[in-house]
């Protein structure tokens, strides 16, 4: 009305919002609340598996039909109300919004107690627990000193090949890149894989191009590709079988190395580029340091690191 005060007009709006709000749209969340707090908690882990999985967030969207839009909301930690809609669900319950997630069945009691049990150990005391369980039910096939196979892990760029191709043919043994088997064993390459199979069918092939690697030569030198121990599955199975070096650089050599071989795309964009190289450094750390040896290649001629990494060896 022509004769409303601009004090009226403004609660007018106020209460319509309110209503709108009522009537559907969710209600903001403050920025401190235990939703919001899930929500970045949320986003961490997923940008902390794409990393691991060295995927673009462009990837993700196209591979899991998400729309980037809502992807990058969720990596910001804004979520979709539905995530929150299940999680109050399995809150009343009492139950881990997780499990409710889980093609798997429902766990036995035994199970849940002692996940509850390992949630509480440090990551050291979980390492430990590991070995224990491993030595205790016979889950390794043979003892550190006794594996034939040694398999090297880390990012592109550590000295991997290097020092496998030197390993092999001092051992006197075959060298397999495991990325080239796999291109091998499908008649594609990596490339071609992760367009028709996604990142999960990917790690499949490489975990049955290792298998087969394993079975077919009774010893070896492996070199793994960047993103395999990121793989629960397929780190496991390495563990077991072979005695894994993790093959560590500086991010900044890393980087040099990779342009040094001829890949001259980080150069294009090298601000971004390095960037992305400590977010995977980071999100896959606690994977690498799975490894039975630990060999760091900074600073180091290849003779320097290669005679470490016989004196590593050496010791075990």
């Amino acid at each position: 009305m022509r004769g409303m005060s601009s004090s009226n007009r403004t609660t007018k709006r106020r209460t319509a919002g309110a209503s709108a709000t009522a009537g559907g749209r969710a209600k903001p969340r403050r920025a401190d609340s235990p939703e919001a707090a899930y929500l970045r908690t949320l986003a961490d882990k997923i940008r902390d598996a794409r990393a691991q999985r060295g995927m673009t967030r462009n990837a993700l969207a196209a591979d899991s039909g998400v729309s980037l839009r809502f992807l990058a909301q969720l990596e910001v930690g804004q979520g979709n109300p539905s995530i929150l809609v299940l999680r109050r669900i399995a809150a009343a319950m009492g139950f881990p919004p997780g499990d409710l997630l889980s093609d798997d069945p429902p766990s036995a009691i035994d199970r849940m107690l002692k996940m509850q049990m390992l949630k509480r150990l440090s990551g050291d005391d979980l390492s430990e627990a590991r070995r224990l369980l491993t030595q205790h039910f016979g889950l390794a096939a043979v003892s550190d000193t006794k594996k034939p196979y040694v398999t090297l892990i880390g990012l592109r760029g550590a000295g991997k090949t290097t020092l496998g191709r030197r390993l092999a043919q001092q051992r006197g043994v075959p060298f397999f890149e495991l990325d080239r088997e796999v291109e091998r064993e499908y008649g594609a390459t990596i490339g071609e894989i992760l367009q028709l199979h996604g990142q999960p069918g990917y790690r499949r092939f490489e975990r049955e191009s290792l298998q087969a690697v394993l079975s077919r030569n009774p010893a070896a030198v492996i070199e793994t590709g960047g993103g395999l121990a990121a793989d629960p599955e397929t780190l496991a199975l390495l563990l077991d079988r072979s005695l894994a070096v993790w093959v560590r650089a500086s991010p900044e050599e890393h980087m040099q190395r990779v342009i040094d071989q001829g890949d001259l795309r980080p150069m294009a964009r090298s601000r971004e580029a390095m960037r992305e190289l400590k977010d995977i450094l980071k999100a896959r750390e606690p994977f690498y340091r799975q490894a039975h040896l630990h060999l760091a290649t900074s600073g180091r001629t290849a003779d320097q690191s290669f005679q470490e990494l016989l004196d590593l060896l050496a010791r075990v």
